[in-house]
């Protein structure tokens, strides 16, 4: 039980890690568009006129709910803006602590599971591994497929889930590895 603990709180610091590697240092890059300094004042500027009164939330603009709505949605372009209303700092602390919070979660969820799951390191770590494939291509690549969000973005945060997931799990699975062999590992004694 304690190596499960102690691999699953250091999982969920590795994924803690690899997420921030890419997506708090200027790798994450890569995984956007910039619209340039006036274009992105203008827009902060529409967005503060049009969404401010309906508050913080995701929106589908146009709006397809209506007759005319589903028409503009046709023609593009569309969006789904993710709009805060009051802003916050870029590299925001309470995020990260939460973050970290959650990571650590989520590293003790990854080792209960495997070890409930398996016995051995091996099977561990491939049941770790087709997880964390299997999350991404449902919770990241559906993304794209449903809701048509650019492709870049996707396979970036795919690899980036991918990699953290798996790293989360195989150190979870290593670490709960103990010392002694099974009668089955070492054969028959005489």
């Amino acid at each position: 039980m304690v190596r499960t603990v102690v691999g699953g709180l250091l999982g969920g610091f590795a994924l803690y890690v690899i997420r921030f590697i890419f997506w708090g240092t200027p790798l994450s890059a890569l995984a956007f568009h910039r619209a340039g300094e006036a274009p992105s004042a203008n827009l902060q500027a529409a967005l503060a006129q049009a969404l401010t009164p309906t508050g913080t939330g995701v929106y589908i603009i146009p709006d397809p709910a209506s007759a005319e709505g589903t028409v503009l949605y046709g023609k593009g372009p569309v969006a789904t803006v993710f709009y805060n209303v009051s802003g916050f700092p870029v590299t925001d602390s309470a995020a990260l602590i939460g973050g970290l919070i959650l990571a650590l979660v989520v590293g003790l969820v990854i080792a209960f599971a495997l070890r409930f799951t398996a016995a051995d390191f091996g099977n561990r770590a491939r049941i770790a591994v087709l997880f964390a494939l299997a999350a991404v291509l449902w919770l990241d690549l559906a993304q794209a497929v449903f809701n048509h969000v650019p492709w870049g973005h996707i396979l970036y945060l795919a690899f980036s889930d991918f990699m953290a997931l798996a790293a989360g799990g195989l150190i979870a699975a290593k670490l709960m590895e103990s010392g002694a062999v099974t009668t089955s590992e070492a054969g028959t004694l005489h």
